[in-house]
């Protein structure tokens, strides 16, 4: 087991090196960003209240709602990777690491609106009835020929796979260890009660999922960020230095001081950015799984919801995270007994006891833990389905939700170091063929987001409004019929719709 997991870390590291796809994830959304005019900059605001606030399209179809959509995303992205994530990022690359989550974030939100527009572009209805998007279905709807043939089957089985390491497996495995570290609960005890809550939900599908999410996730959420603030207000006077060292060290790397590896600015950038899209799922297609799922009157509307998830995900949580790391000094705290810097798993929780008034900040981590890791669990369940039903068709998601039901045991119950590197190896695998379609298919993403966004600038326009400005444009009345997915083929209206992309 040694040997394959240092096999899977060389392999991801390849993957998530320097000439594969930090390039191509940074690139991607600088791309998106210039055919989109900064749309994440410009739109974010009427983004935000549409979600938020108003969350939902009246008489649109679709199984959940707008803020149902963003809230299942939330909960699959909202994980690890926002506590044991960012402190690894930080604890290896340094404080400058932080930096490139924020870039790799902001960049991302493009990429994010993208891959959600398309997902709900090219959605159709399933054999239950059930609308069902993503880029196992974009990538070839949208590209024609083999290529969009062969990047859409390469995501479906890379993300059926991903989905028991990511959104299983290493988020059971971190409920579990930290539950008995904090409150000596036995590993086999969480596995049994955490399996039978997944059951519960997951068998009730996307619509069980989005009822769960849209009340438990901003709960977790204020409850964590809510504690990290604190913390910060504490430690007010830290903040500009902590700043300071943010940006000086993202473009000089840092030096090897005490217990610290050290990292040159390569390994910033480079553990900034993987971490960064471990966190928010920006580029990797996942998000746009849920968004097809969407009650919306335009792809457009809720790309820009599923935009914000990005922005929540990274800017806000991340952040708390990383200045609570950095203002109270854990990411370079050495263990007076070992000798050694503290590891990624603990940095977080130090972070929060040394912030915290009493002995019960790594409390607050581990509950915060609990349940941004199981709400990952119900997020990627959902996207593991939809990939089954693409592969073996509607009859396979119901075996699914029981064997991914029961695979959380086996992630509560054992040591995973091989699966965290296969799970960094698979994201990569998914990030791949999604980013290839999202610049193929940028031309018709940017010319179909300009014709709405100059009709309904504001995101304040009704379905009857939505309706008289797009009755006449390409593929539209296509889009509110739908379709039965099965060998995904292409209308004619379809192609005419996405033939001119550049």
């Amino acid at each position: 087991m040694d040997d394959l997991a240092t096999l899977l870390g060389d392999i991801s590291s390849v993957i998530w090196g320097p000439f594969l796809l930090i390039p191509l994830l940074l690139g991607t959304g600088l791309y998106l960003t210039f055919r989109l005019g900064g749309l994440q900059f410009l739109k974010l605001g009427a983004a935000l209240r549409l979600g938020l606030l108003k969350r939902k399209d009246a008489g649109s179809e679709g199984d959940i709602s707008q803020f149902q959509a963003l809230t299942t995303a939330l909960a699959a992205t909202v994980g690890t990777g926002n506590i044991v994530g960012v402190a690894t990022a930080i604890g290896i690359g340094g404080p400058g690491a932080l930096f490139w989550m924020w870039v790799t974030g902001l960049l991302g939100m493009a990429s994010k609106y993208s891959e959600a527009y398309l997902g709900v572009r090219f959605r159709g209805t399933d054999a239950a009835g059930e609308k069902s998007g993503g880029p196992q279905y974009y990538l070839e709807r949208g590209i024609r020929g083999p290529l969009g043939k062969f990047l859409a089957l390469f995501f479906a089985i890379a993300a059926t796979i991903a989905c028991f390491g990511i959104g299983n497996m290493t988020q059971g495995n971190s409920i579990s260890a930290n539950l008995e570290n904090s409150f000596n609960v036995p590993t086999w005890t969480t596995g049994l009660v955490l399996t039978i809550m997944a059951m519960v939900v997951l068998v009730g599908g996307i619509k069980s999922i989005g009822k769960v999410t849209a009340g438990f996730v901003p709960i977790m959420i204020v409850f964590y960020v809510a504690a990290a603030i604190y913390i910060l207000i504490a430690n007010v006077g830290q903040i500009p230095a902590a700043l300071g060292q943010i940006f000086t060290e993202a473009f000089t790397g840092t030096s090897a001081v005490g217990g610290f590896a050290g990292s040159a600015i390569i390994i910033a950038v480079q553990f900034g950015v993987a971490r960064g899209i471990f966190s928010n799922e920006s580029g990797m297609g996942s998000a746009a799984i849920a968004a097809a799922a969407a009650q919306t009157t335009h792809p457009v509307r809720q790309g820009l919801v599923s935009m914000t998830q990005t922005f929540i995900d990274t800017i806000i949580v991340v952040t708390c995270t990383g200045l609570v790391i950095i203002t109270t000094g854990a990411w370079n705290y050495v263990d007076p007994e070992t000798g050694k810097q503290i590891s990624a798993s603990l940095m977080t929780g130090h972070a929060f006891t040394f912030g915290l008034p009493g002995e019960w900040g790594h409390w607050i981590v581990t509950i915060g833990l609990v349940m941004f890791a199981f709400s990952t669990i119900l997020g990627w369940s959902y996207y593991g389905e939809r990939n089954i039903e693409r592969l073996l068709g509607r009859k396979a998601v119901m075996p699914f939700r029981v064997i991914f039901s029961l695979v959380v045991y086996v992630g509560c119950t054992t040591q995973l170091t091989a699966v965290w590197n296969f799970s960094d190896m698979m994201n990569g695998l998914m990030a791949i063929p999604n980013l290839i379609g999202l610049l193929i298919l940028s031309g018709m993403i940017a010319r179909e987001t300009r014709w709405y966004l100059k009709h309904d600038p504001k995101l304040e326009a009704t379905k009857d409004e939505i309706e008289a400005f797009m009755k006449e444009r390409p593929g539209w009345a296509d889009w509110k019929a739908g379709d039965v997915l099965g060998s995904s083929r292409m209308s004619s209206s379809e192609r005419d719709a996405v033939g001119d992309r550049s």
